[in-house]
């Protein structure tokens, strides 16, 4: 009746839970009662600290300021500075990228170009 209940339910973590509290039921002296108090309190502190990194993850998405999009803002400013203001108005010049600089500009622009595509091959993939 517990391995339906746990596949339904679902996961290795219920599953380890409900191992933990069936041990700690089985306990027959205090060391052993102690050890499976102990992997009962680790599982659910495990469990809590994913179920903060997921919340965590899901509050970010969409924000001006993650990191991918901070990075593409700079590119696309030094671009944007580039492009418009160096050729189409003739108002300066910019020294070309150079070294690391180089690598990172370019490495930025192919993410956001290349992203979406590496989405779609990864979906026909999966299925």
């Amino acid at each position: 009746m517990w391995m339906t209940i746990i596949s339904f339910l679902g996961g290795p973590v219920v599953r380890a839970l409900i191992d933990a509290y069936s041990a700690k039921l089985k306990a027959e002296n205090v060391d052993t009662k102690i050890a499976a108090d102990l992997a009962a309190t680790e599982i659910a502190s495990q469990t809590a600290e994913t179920k903060a990194v997921m919340q965590y993850r899901i509050a970010e998405i969409g924000h001006w300021w993650e990191p991918d999009k901070l990075m593409g803002y700079c590119v696309a400013l030094y671009f944007a500075k580039l492009l418009v203001f160096d050729k189409v108005f003739g108002l300066g010049s910019t020294d070309p990228l150079a070294g690391f600089a180089a690598i990172t500009a370019n490495l930025v622009v192919s993410f956001y170009f290349a992203k979406r595509g590496f989405e779609n091959v990864a979906r026909i993939i999966k299925r």
